[in-house]
């Protein structure tokens, strides 16, 4: 049977700087962007060209930021997407790579941010499990200083993010996977877990506060309802614009009012979700 041909639209780095322009990015400034390369169209150049027109769009003083997550480093006791056999997880514990920035993998963020922890010039943050990696004038001042024991909270880009007026841009991709979400949870009370990685010296345990996506779809539509958001398309996706500080202060209303956390266990974003509790 032969091949089918791909479907539409067809989409080029300057389809993408010129859909993002139209959308309202502004040249100049920092931008979140969470992506999803298979929602633009059949992209001539792939993640590559849709790194160059965020950047075309962006211009020289923009700075692009995005998450270069690795949740695999992290306890397989918690794992789920998929499990893996109990009797496994001690040689996982301690045979599992620590987290290098140059070396580790991004996991479960898609191609595109994967495309620029690659890039010429990216900066990568320093935490093993939730790191960002940025482009741009404002890269050093974003990822330096993501502190070990603070995934995404206040010493971890999202913050300085947040106090640099940085948006959020959401193309093709949904409010699950909105990270600045998390800030609030910093913010509200919210258990502290003890948080299993390897470590340069072996397997560590790290204190953390307790962290899941759980209804952040919600969260989002509630927002968006809300809040001002701008909605556009780029090539075939869905996008979405908005504040960092707009998401994080909505966020912290919405759940500490309509998500309890005690009903959860933690697991790393990009690793295995999140379980309810029995």
């Amino acid at each position: 049977m032969p091949t089918p041909p791909p479907t539409g639209p067809l989409v080029t780095r300057g389809t993408v700087s010129a859909h993002l322009l139209e959308l309202g990015v502004r040249p100049g400034e920092t931008l979140l962007v969470h992506s999803s390369l298979s929602s633009l169209g059949w992209v001539n150049g792939g993640p590559v060209a849709v790194v160059q027109g965020l950047l075309d769009a962006l211009g020289p003083e923009g700075t692009l930021v995005v998450p270069t997550q690795s949740g695999d480093l992290s306890d397989p006791a918690l794992w789920s997407r998929p499990p893996v056999p109990e009797e496994w997880w001690p040689t996982i514990r301690a045979t599992m790579p620590p987290y290098d920035p140059r070396l580790t993998p991004s996991r479960g963020v898609g191609v595109i941010p994967e495309t620029v922890r690659g890039w010429p010039g990216a900066l990568r943050s320093a935490h093993p499990e939730t790191s960002f990696a940025a482009l741009g004038p404002r890269a050093a001042a974003i990822v330096e200083g993501h502190a070990p024991d603070c995934r995404l909270g206040e010493r971890s880009p999202l913050a300085r993010l947040e106090a640099d007026g940085a948006r959020v841009l959401l193309l093709g991709a949904g409010y699950a996977t909105c990270t600045s979400f998390h800030l609030a949870e910093y913010r509200i009370p919210s258990p502290v877990v003890e948080v299993g990685r390897p470590s340069p010296t072996g397997w560590e345990l790290v204190p953390e506060v307790s962290i899941t996506s759980e209804r952040f779809d919600e969260l989002g539509a509630d927002f968006e309802r809300d809040r001002p958001v701008v909605r556009g398309t780029v090539g075939a996706a869905d996008a979405r614009l908005f504040p960092v500080a707009d998401a994080v202060a909505y966020a912290e209303r919405w759940l500490a009012l309509h998500r309890p956390r005690h009903l959860y266990v933690d697991a790393a974003p990009g690793a295995p979700g999140p379980r309810r509790r029995p």
